[in-house]
């Protein structure tokens, strides 16, 4: 609601060959509004034993460019195919070898 003033729908999936870590937030903007230096980010593994359950919510283009603007220099964002085999953007971390 905070994000994009509506209720979204998603579907529960996996993403497979990641795992949530933690990444510092140097962003002043960012640190005041989330009260917290360190902020979770999806990092690529490559292995296959690793993976991160969550929700694919469905938004529309608009909404994925807010969603960007929101999202500091760390990350990035990327298209994954998930484990259902649904084409997914996700955010990782910048600089860092992606999926293919």
């Amino acid at each position: 609601m905070d994000n994009f003033e509506r209720l979204l729908h998603g579907t529960e999936d996996v993403l497979q060959k990641y795992r949530v870590e933690e990444i510092e937030i140097t962003n002043k903007k960012v640190l005041e509004s989330s009260n917290k230096r360190f902020h979770p980010i999806l990092f690529f593994t490559g292995n296959s034993e690793d993976e991160v359950s969550g929700i694919v919510f469905q938004i529309t283009s608009s909404e994925l460019l807010q969603a960007d603007s929101y999202e500091v220099d760390d990350y990035k964002r990327v298209q994954v195919s998930l484990k259902s085999g649904i084409r997914s953007w996700i955010y990782t971390r910048k600089n860092e070898e992606t999926q293919p």
